[in-house]
C-alpha cells in the first residue's frame, strides 16, 4: 500500500492560548497530506479538477491522542483506506518530532462528482484516475 509523508513545522498562529496546536488545524493538515499523496502518485489534484471531477468532503473523523506545540516538526502519513467507483476514504496519521506513536489519526470520505456536484462513477468517467488510485491500494 502506498503511503505518502508530508513534513510540516507548527506555526505560532496554529497554536492556542495553552500553547498547543488548536484542534481546527488537523483537518487542514489532512488536506495537505491528501494533496501531496495524489501528487506523489503522479497526478496533481488540479489535473483531476481539469477533467471536470471534484471531490467534496462528506465525512471527517479526527481522533486526538496527543498534542503538538509551536515549532514541533510534524509528519502527516496519508494512505487510501477504501476506494469505490463513487467514493474514496483517506486515512491519516500525524506524528510529532519522529515519535513512534501518532498524536492524531483520522479519515476523510469524499464523493466523486461533476462540477455541478452530481455524483459520478469514476471508473466509467475517468478509468485512468481510478486505476492510478486503485494501484496505491496494492501491496508493493
Amino acid at each position: 500500500m502506498f503511503v505518502s509523508e508530508t513534513q510540516l513545522i507548527v506555526r505560532y498562529a496554529e497554536t492556542d492560548q495553552m500553547g498547543i496546536v488548536h484542534h481546527s488545524n488537523y483537518p487542514i493538515w489532512f488536506e495537505a497530506g491528501r494533496t501531496d499523496f495524489i501528487r506523489e502518485l503522479g497526478m496533481p489534484y488540479s489535473a483531476i479538477e481539469e477533467e471536470g471531477i471534484l471531490l467534496p468532503l462528506i465525512r471527517l473523523e479526527c481522533h486526538y491522542k496527543g498534542f503538538a506545540k509551536y515549532e514541533d516538526e510534524i509528519k502527516v502519513k496519508t494512505s487510501i483506506k477504501k476506494l469505490t467507483y463513487t467514493r474514496i476514504i483517506f486515512y491519516y496519521e500525524i506524528y510529532k518530532n519522529n515519535e513512534e506513536k501518532p498524536i492524531t489519526t483520522g479519515e476523510t470520505e469524499h464523493a466523486w462528482t461533476t462540477r455541478n456536484l452530481k455524483p459520478l462513477n469514476l471508473k466509467k468517467h475517468s478509468s485512468h484516475i481510478y486505476d492510478l488510485l486503485s494501484g496505491a491500494l496494492q501491496d508493493n
